[in-house]
């Protein structure tokens, strides 16, 4: 979909018309006016004066679809680094928004077979025919035992990691660019030895997330079939864990001497919202930084530009840091799949959440969710929105992704223009760094097997435990002393399969047969 063909002026104060899918007949007084309540993830990231449920992009919804639709929209603020959790008693309790999302399958699943979620098949066929046409293929994720429990959004980007790393320090040390896990830890070790970031150096920005532990421990994984992965990883949430696969252990070993070494923040553990992490990284003190691929690179608040703000003489490049036993640069990649968007069973609001996203999925609402306004917050360049510099667009486009919920990211009709359209976003300065991240990211990325027919359901059953149990074995086994690294791992593995692990690859195996 190219979303931004012939598309002009999204509409001044108002934003995009309502057009096709908002339902005009039910609007006004052909019924009372109801509330709907949808959920958004706070990140904590609002800027001063507004709130992920108050600023300028729920004041659009309210206008552009509220109001022409006689109906109350309310956002229903759930933290993100906690969400399952806050879901989770959000649906025992009966008050959950009537529109939520995770891109947790298990959790989906788990509220499915407690029938917790509504059946959106007829809803769908009566009010979401825009909704139908744009997610094509992607609405089949969402089906669990026949029934159409959730509406997946697409996922245009698959592209999951990237590294850069200081240039600047490379250069003082006239050392090259690693390319290789051996390469790169003698990069760090230079790097602390010679107190590159001050008395506080941490050679690697590190947290308790998936973009600090999974570059480093999927590149020491040694098996590749399909079987392999199906028996031996779990997916919690939207992963895949390689836990039983063998490298996993060798993974975390390498974590646990970058530790011992004084490599890694020593308070990583205690910073799973990775803001310790950026802080450090943009603040001068670590040299080597993994992200979320296209999160470092932007405007004037990115982490690369306020790096350049706070440390004038910094510079960075892009780079592959890890690489496997055969010497490629192993690492995951996304499912086409995005989050699951589902109505609680107990909601009357199935209809409205339809026609919410069904007025969503249009050229014009994307374009003005994702961009803002033609002239005000972005200019068309070659055929391209690019942002306006400065803060112009920083209250209606700052959580943007948690706003725009029927697609993570946005299609431009090719992979090298997606990628042309990334790199446009960012300062011109840093073009050609963002766009040889992306293609870094690229390079040997590996995608979960197709998906067993259903989701399991123990891992439904066990998706929190399990991550909170993983992030255990991680936390125990990286802060170990080195001496002590095979005991309290085993251990760890141990607590994992009698808590879970055990349930989990048992179905695994019989699924994984029946498959066959």
């Amino acid at each position: 979909m190219a979303i931004v063909a012939g598309c002009g002026n999204s509409g001044g104060g108002n934003g995009a018309a309502p057009a096709e899918g908002s339902d005009k007949k039910d609007s006004g007084n052909n019924k009372d006016r109801v509330t709907l309540k949808v959920e958004v993830f706070d990140r904590g990231n609002s800027p001063e004066g507004v709130t992920v449920t108050n600023n300028e992009m729920t004041k659009y919804v309210q206008e552009n679809f509220g109001d022409p639709n006689n109906i109350d929209v309310e956002f229903v603020a759930i933290p993100r680094s906690e969400e399952i959790n806050n879901l989770n008693v959000l649906m025992a309790a009966g008050t959950a928004p009537d529109v939520i999302f995770t891109y947790n399958q298990g959790a989906a699943y788990s509220w499915a077979k407690q029938g917790g979620l509504t059946d959106l098949a007829s809803a769908i066929d009566e009010h979401g025919p825009q909704l139908k046409e744009y997610l094509k293929d992607s609405l089949q994720y969402g089906v669990f035992d026949g029934s159409q429990f959730a509406v997946v959004a697409r996922r245009v980007h698959l592209q999951k990691y990237s590294s850069i790393i200081r240039q600047d320090w490379l250069d003082q040390l006239n050392m090259p660019v690693p390319t290789t896990t051996e390469e790169t830890y003698e990069t760090l070790k230079a790097f602390k030895d010679n107190k590159l970031g001050g008395d506080r150096t941490i050679p690697f920005a590190f947290a308790l997330a998936p973009d600090s532990y999974e570059p480093v421990i999927w590149s020491f994984i040694k098996e590749q079939s399909d079987e392999a992965r199906y028996l031996r990883s779990v997916t919690i949430g939207s992963r895949e864990y390689p836990i039983l696969m063998d490298g996993h252990k060798e993974g975390v070993q390498f974590l646990n001497k970058l530790y011992n070494e004084g490599l890694l923040d020593p308070d990583f553990a205690l910073d799973k919202d990775k803001k310790k992490k950026t802080e450090n990284f943009v603040n001068g003190h670590s040299g080597l930084f993994t992200f979320d691929t296209g999160t470092a690179f932007g405007g004037e608040s990115s982490t690369v530009a306020m790096l350049e703000k706070n440390v004038p003489d910094a510079s960075v490049v892009p780079l592959l840091p890890f690489t496997d036993f055969e010497g490629k640069s192993r690492q995951p990649a996304y499912t086409p799949a995005g989050m699951y968007i589902m109505v609680p069973s107990f909601s009357e609001r199935s209809a409205e959440a339809i026609k919410y996203l069904n007025w969503m999925a249009q050229d014009e609402v994307i374009q003005f969710m994702a961009f803002g306004e033609e002239g005000v917050h972005f200019d068309m360049v070659d055929g391209f929105p690019v942002g306006k510099d400065g803060d112009v667009g920083a209250k209606l486009l700052y959580n943007s992704g948690d706003m725009l919920i029927v697609t993570n990211g946005i299609d431009f009709g090719s992979a090298e223009k997606n990628r042309e359209y990334m790199a446009r976003m960012v300062q011109e300065k840093h073009r050609e760094m963002a766009k040889q991240s992306m293609e870094f990211s690229d390079k040997d990325a590996v995608q979960q097997p197709i998906a067993f027919d259903k989701p399991l359901d123990s891992e439904a059953k066990y998706s929190v435990v399990m991550l909170e149990k993983y992030e255990e074995l991680l936390v125990k086994s990286i802060m170990s002393s080195e001496a002590n690294f095979d005991k309290t791992y085993d251990a760890a593995i141990k607590d994992f399969m009698d808590t879970a692990g055990n349930e989990v690859f048992a179905e695994r195996k019989a699924a994984y047969e029946a498959m066959k």
